[in-house]
């Protein structure tokens, strides 16, 4: 399986990859990491987990994985291998603490149950898109009439949905989208979303495939278009669709973005299920990437990411104190006083059971 992998990660294309037969096996790693600018920290630790047992401290940066250094480039590999390729019995960090002179390594051990069904490749592929962590279902708070912060974690939703969250977004006079940890989704859904901040037909992209280019264009939502004062919120686990909303906002000075440069993981792909056997099935599959999106300034994203407007970045000692300087500054931004403490509360991660 690895081999297999291999072959299709050397064309180093962020849209295609290999999902092999799953296994009749629920894997709970525990933990958290994410890049945060150049530097990988645990951003979170599961309670009664082995890695909560062993000291592993939100805040903690990450010097090793397993004897790798994390980077921008790589982090997501390490998720597709260990949630998709080859689950791992145990992980060995080198970390340190911000109130610590010297690193710790620290073996954290995963919890693997076995199950009666084998787990569906498509919630193997929707755990690698979340970076394996949790449920995090999508949230927002009103900060009465002056503010709307909408926590979106996927495009991967309904129309229904995004209405019903800008119907609450047009009742106030300013909205923080907080598109951090959001891998993406449905072209659909970015369109719709889009279509709410412009008051005529939109071109988001040209999709550009093997043997056309069609324009991806976004229609106004009559008269229910936002016209207050936005801001989105970005970090490197934001990709693909992610990517490309924010990347238009900014283009057509819909908003502000703040945050960390985006993932860079911008492609269009279709997912192909395959299967073997003719008693016992095995299923198996591939995403390929079929289109590449090219922006309006001739631009893609696919590598390069999207840097915001105003780069604000956590420290290892704000993410270890519970804080979020990130969207405190960007309420802040739109005249609204919420400290880092109280923006650190507002949306805690919610674990898989």
């Amino acid at each position: 399986m690895m081999i297999l992998a291999q072959v299709i990660l050397t064309l180093n294309d962020s849209h295609t990859n290999f999902y092999p037969p799953s296994r009749s096996a629920d894997v709970d790693y525990g933990w958290r990491v994410s890049m945060v600018g150049k530097n990988c920290y645990v951003t979170g630790v599961k309670p009664k987990s082995d890695a909560e047992a062993k000291g592993m401290k939100i805040g903690d940066r990450v010097l090793l994985i397993n004897g790798y250094k994390p980077t921008r480039e790589n982090l997501w590999q390490m998720y597709y291998r260990y949630y998709s390729i080859i689950p791992i019995g145990a992980v060995r960090f080198t970390v340190q603490n911000p109130d610590e002179a010297k690193p710790r390594v620290v073996d954290v051990q995963t919890k693997i149950t076995k199950t009666s069904n084998a787990v569906k490749i498509e919630d193997i592929i929707n755990r690698i898109i979340k970076k394996g962590w949790d449920t995090e279902a999508d949230r927002y708070v009103e900060a009465g009439k002056n503010l709307f912060i909408w926590k979106m974690t996927t495009f991967s939703t309904s129309d229904q949905h995004i209405d019903d969250m800008l119907r609450k977004a047009n009742g106030a006079k300013s909205f923080i989208l907080d598109l951090r940890g959001n891998g993406g989704g449905a072209v659909s859904i970015l369109k719709r979303l889009v279509g709410y901040f412009t008051d005529q037909d939109l071109k988001i992209a040209d999709e550009k495939r093997k043997r056309e280019t069609k324009p991806m264009i976004a229609k106004p939502r009559g008269n229910n278009l936002f016209k207050g004062n936005l801001i989105v919120l970005i970090d490197h686990d934001s990709g693909s669709a992610s990517e490309i909303f924010a990347r238009t906002v900014q283009l057509n000075k819909f908003g502000k973005l703040i945050g960390d440069k985006t993932a860079g993981a911008v492609m269009e792909s279709e997912f192909y299920p395959m299967e073997i056997g003719t008693g016992n099935i095995i299923f198996y599959g591939a995403s390929i990437t079929v289109a590449d999106v090219i922006m309006p300034d001739g631009a893609s994203l696919e590598k390069v990411g999207v840097t915001p407007d105003e780069i604000v970045l956590p420290t290892g000692k704000d993410l270890a104190e519970g804080k979020d300087p990130v969207l405190s500054y960007a309420a802040k931004q739109l005249g609204v006083d919420i400290s880092p403490e109280k923006a650190g509360t507002l949306f805690p991660i919610i674990w898989d059971k």
